[in-house]
């Protein structure tokens, strides 16, 4: 790597953070066992009320424990990366959903001591007409952005206070 290649790296990366929510790990568990479920009634059932119950039963069980299951594990954690360019959201372990904000966008950036998916009406991607749209993983501190037209974008990430500060100072907001 040259010298040149080393400096690009060192001001690309601002601030990076994380959130994440064990509980979601259970959730994820249930849809597991819903899918399982849905397996051995189609492997041991023995056909007794017919066929059109079971491939029903089988294709519900599957299809709920899909849905909660790869619902569940793309919230189980968030990634925050403050650059050169702006702000970029990473959600679940392939990073989808992923929301990049660029500086032009920002108009400043304020601490939100408690986010709370009671707020959001739960956890995940969030719009709610009021408050704007949000990445909740957890309940705790956010950083809120505030986009212009009135628009905000709410996440949750531990050290949200260092975030702000970075986001603020990159938009040179901090005194």
């Amino acid at each position: 790597m040259t010298d040149a290649q080393r400096d690009d790296a060192r001001t690309s990366q601002v601030w990076t953070g994380h959130a994440s929510n064990r509980f979601q790990w259970l959730l994820a568990a249930a849809g597991a066992a819903c899918m399982a479920l849905g397996i051995e009634l189609a492997v041991t059932s023995p056909y007794t009320s017919g066929t059109v119950p079971l491939v029903m039963s089988v294709v519900g069980c599957i299809a709920a424990g899909l849905l909660v299951l790869f619902g569940t594990l793309a919230f189980t954690h968030v990634r925050v990366n403050v650059d050169r360019d702006g702000l970029q959201v990473r959600c679940g372990h392939i990073g989808v959903p992923r929301r990049r904000i660029r500086w032009e966008e920002i108009n400043d950036a304020h601490l939100a001591p408690v986010v709370s998916p009671r707020h959001w009406g739960g956890w995940g991607y969030r719009w709610r007409p009021e408050q704007g749209t949000a990445v909740v993983v957890r309940r705790g501190p956010g950083v809120v952005l505030d986009l212009g037209n009135g628009r905000h974008f709410t996440v949750t990430v531990d050290d949200a206070e260092g975030a702000v500060q970075a986001i603020r100072s990159r938009l040179g907001l901090l005194p």
